[in-house]
């Protein structure tokens, strides 16, 4: 009987433990989005952006990219933003695929607009800057180097 007791208390020791890991991962994984507001934005390319990616204002990260969708008249992939609640945007502020780094992974940058009304849950940011090409910028200056050798000195 001693031995069963102790059995029962190790488990529910053991899975209250497990509840409060379940919990911390919870809530760190910013999952719980009900906090916020959506607003969506417009890109020509957003290589590297996936629902989940941050949003990042100032370098300090405000929201998460909800959804990812295309325009099927338009090509250009519209993002859905989920903004924490107590940060409110000018209207004509800006959104700019930015990348963490050489290798890391990509983010939405708010840059703040000047204007006195602030966007509504629901509204677009109407001013984006799409996603630059690694691969393409690197090839430009390949091919720019290769040309300048090819003219001919004068």
């Amino acid at each position: 009987m001693k031995h069963n007791v102790i059995e029962t208390v190790m488990g529910f020791v053991v899975l209250t433990i497990a509840g409060f890991f379940l919990a911390f991962a919870y809530k760190s994984s910013q999952l719980d989005t009900t906090d916020g507001y959506s607003l969506t934005a417009k890109f020509d390319r957003i290589d590297g952006v996936q629902a989940g990616s941050d949003i990042r204002l100032s370098g300090v990260a405000i929201g998460r990219v909800q959804s990812v969708e295309i325009d099927p008249e338009t090509y250009q992939a519209i993002l859905t933003l989920d903004i924490e609640h107590r940060i409110k945007l000018p209207k004509d502020s800006s959104a700019e695929i930015i990348s963490g780094g050489l290798l890391g992974s990509k983010y939405i940058a708010l840059v703040p607009g000047g204007d006195d009304e602030f966007l509504k849950a629901g509204e677009e940011i109407t001013y984006t800057q799409a996603s630059v090409s690694l691969e393409a910028m690197i090839g430009q200056v390949i091919f720019s180097k290769k040309d300048k050798e090819e003219e001919p000195k004068k």
